[in-house]
């Protein structure tokens, strides 16, 4: 009777515990952003020439841009939330240019510095 009284009781315990830490939702880090995101494509033999494609939430590719000369470090927090700077302002971009088929606008150039 004990021994069914003591596993209720830890069962009981352990789902209190198991069920608000369940609630909680992941935070996404400050350098991903919700608007879309960002590829690097690059190559060990040519390291300071990549490519970055910028695609919006629908897969759409809004924006690509070559960047020679510099290496770009995407493991680096700083690169990161410079590339979602690009990225956001390409996509409200984008949208802007295609809501009213005018003129088309891209976004202002942003330079990407890596001090190492």
């Amino acid at each position: 009777m004990k021994k069914h009284f003591f596993t209720a009781l830890l069962a009981g315990l352990l789902g209190h515990i198991a069920l608000p830490a369940q609630d909680k939702k992941p935070v996404p880090p400050a350098w991903a952003s919700d608007k879309g995101w960002w590829v690097v494509q690059s190559n060990i033999h040519t390291p300071k020439q990549n490519i970055v494609y910028y695609y919006n939430n629908e897969g759409v590719l809004v924006y690509k841009v070559k960047v020679e000369g510099k290496r770009l470090d995407p493991a680096k927090k700083r690169i990161r939330m410079q590339l979602k700077q690009v990225l956001e302002a390409s996509v409200l971009a984008w949208e802007k240019q295609h809501q009213s088929h005018s003129q088309p606008t891209h976004p202002s150039p942003v330079t990407l510095v890596d001090k190492n």
